[in-house]
């Protein structure tokens, strides 16, 4: 019996792995099929299968590393020089140990006889599925420095999205912290100093400074109970979130929110349009790259839409015309997919969907946050507004009870 390790997509587009025993590669394929999966990849697992992913384990890059590494090592390659060489060099010109210890293993796999694809082979938590398929096809066509400078430029576009929408959401999120915590002092620490001079005003008290002050006795008694509720709570909605079911009620509530909806839904369909146009445009077959490209979707509503993709092409149906029967998805996306498969050029008109979607990304964000901005300001103000109004309220009847 041997060990191996395989890789393969689901009913539902998502990706899988695992190690299964078996007597040989062909009855594991087997069991595989069974299990209605479509195999992506199968390797019988050695001594060096578990010391390599052993290694990847103990030693990861980080995205930052992933992207400098890939952009060196493409133009060490169009340059003419032998990929041990290229290795050799960005070992001597890296200077984090973490990053040494990735390449010298990479480089004695290469030494060894085997392939670029197949020494990343056990950094697939680092590199991505996508990463590695990308060089074998570089591999295959002799063209590996090209497929590098690609897939460099793949990973600056994916940086300058996330790093755009992350700084877009810097501000709202103090001003949301800020402004919680402020409400919060008031009534922990400011309403309750005025307490006493309200105390033997009884039903005189107007309605809105006794909710007041009510509210601030809680704060002040209560505070470090209701800041624990909350937090349990936050946990118990992760953990509900993390679940299949709960994962796909919140992707579902996600897509039907006004603003956020349709920008989550184009930042979906870019990171699958550019996956797909990418694999396809350096010679991965269709459903490889179908395959890679809907797992790369996060959003599990999205996915499950994507999902009628692969056994319509199996079935020799259009990509276009399967997308349109869900009815999930923009007549442009529809359309601009029609035009690539009529015109045989699929993979550039995915990467231009993805460049549309990527600048609409942006504009989304910029205009909710242009809304987000003076609500959650007006918010904050409006709550300060009504504790100060209702502890003025609350003065003038004691004046008015002493007149």
């Amino acid at each position: 019996m041997a060990e191996f390790f395989y890789r393969a997509a689901k009913r539902d587009g998502s990706l899988t792995e695992g190690v299964l025993t078996a007597d040989s590669k062909a009855l594991a394929l087997r069991q595989l099929k069974l299990q209605g999966l479509t195999l992506l990849k199968l390797d019988e697992m050695g001594d060096g299968s578990r010391q390599g992913k052993s290694q990847a384990q103990q030693a990861s890059l980080a995205r930052n590393e992933v992207l400098s590494v890939t952009n060196e090592l493409a133009v060490l390659l169009r340059a003419g020089l032998p990929i041990d060489r290229a290795l050799k060099i960005l070992i001597e010109m890296s200077a984090s140990p973490n990053q040494i210890r990735v390449l010298t293993s990479i480089l004695e796999t290469v030494k060894s006889g085997k392939g670029l694809s197949q020494a990343l082979a056990p950094y697939e938590s680092t590199f991505g599925y996508f990463y590695i398929n990308m060089i074998r096809a570089g591999e295959a066509s002799g063209q590996l420095g090209d497929v590098l400078t690609r897939l460099a430029a793949y990973l600056e576009n994916a940086k300058e999205i996330r790093s755009s929408v992350v700084s877009a959401l810097v501000y709202p999120a103090i001003l949301l912290v800020v402004a919680t915590l402020s409400i919060f002092l008031m009534l922990g620490f400011v309403v309750p100093q005025f307490e006493t001079l309200f105390s033997d005003m009884g039903d005189a008290l107007p309605t809105l400074t006794r909710g007041v002050i009510d509210a601030g006795n809680a704060v002040k008694s209560y505070g470090w109970v209701m800041l624990i509720v909350v937090f349990i709570i936050g946990f118990m909605i992760r953990q509900w979130a993390s679940s299949d079911r709960g994962a796909l009620k919140k992707d579902q509530f996600i897509l039907s929110l006004p603003i956020v909806g349709s920008v989550a839904f184009k930042y979906e369909m870019a990171k699958f349009s550019r996956t797909l146009g990418t694999l396809l445009g350096n010679g991965v077959s269709l459903l490889s790259a179908l395959s890679i490209a809907i797992g790369a979707v996060g959003n599990r509503q999205v996915k499950a839409s994507l999902s009628v993709l692969e056994p319509a092409v199996k079935q020799g149906e259009r990509m276009s015309l399967a997308l349109q029967k869900t009815e999930a998805f923009t007549p442009m996306v529809v359309q601009m997919i029609r035009v690539g498969e009529e015109s045989g050029s699929l993979d550039n008109m995915m990467l231009e969907l993805a460049k549309v979607y990527d600048n609409e990304v942006q504009s989304g964000v910029k205009r909710g946050l242009t809304l987000l901005e003076p609500m959650l300001i007006l918010g904050m103000g409006g709550a300060i507004a009504v504790i100060i109004i209702a502890i003025l309220m609350g003065i003038l009847s004691v004046n008015d009870l002493a007149v």
